[in-house]
């Protein structure tokens, strides 16, 4: 039989979902980066963010809490449309 017709391998469709393929590592180290982990406690009332905050702490508690892990992550896209709002080349 011939392959042409099926469809493309999960690969090669490129995903719209902005969180796809993205670690929650990789989150979390973006919101500390781009808040900080004084205005990330403040944003998102949790612990690990306000008592010595540290990236593995934040994925310990993060990976075992699924409301706090829905938090950060909307968070995450409120950031990247803060982000595509300032920058001048998001204007295309």
């Amino acid at each position: 039989m011939s392959s042409s017709n099926t469809p493309a391998s999960p690969a090669a469709i490129k995903s719209k979902d902005p969180l796809h393929g993205l670690t929650l590592e990789a989150i979390v180290t973006a919101l500390a980066d781009y808040f900080g982990w004084d205005e990330l406690g403040q944003r998102i009332e949790i612990r690990c963010f306000q008592l010595d905050p540290s990236v593995a702490s934040s994925l310990k508690f993060l990976r075992k809490t699924p409301w706090a892990r829905a938090k950060v992550e909307s968070l995450y896209l409120f950031m990247l449309r803060e982000q595509a709002r300032q920058s001048p080349s998001a204007s295309r």
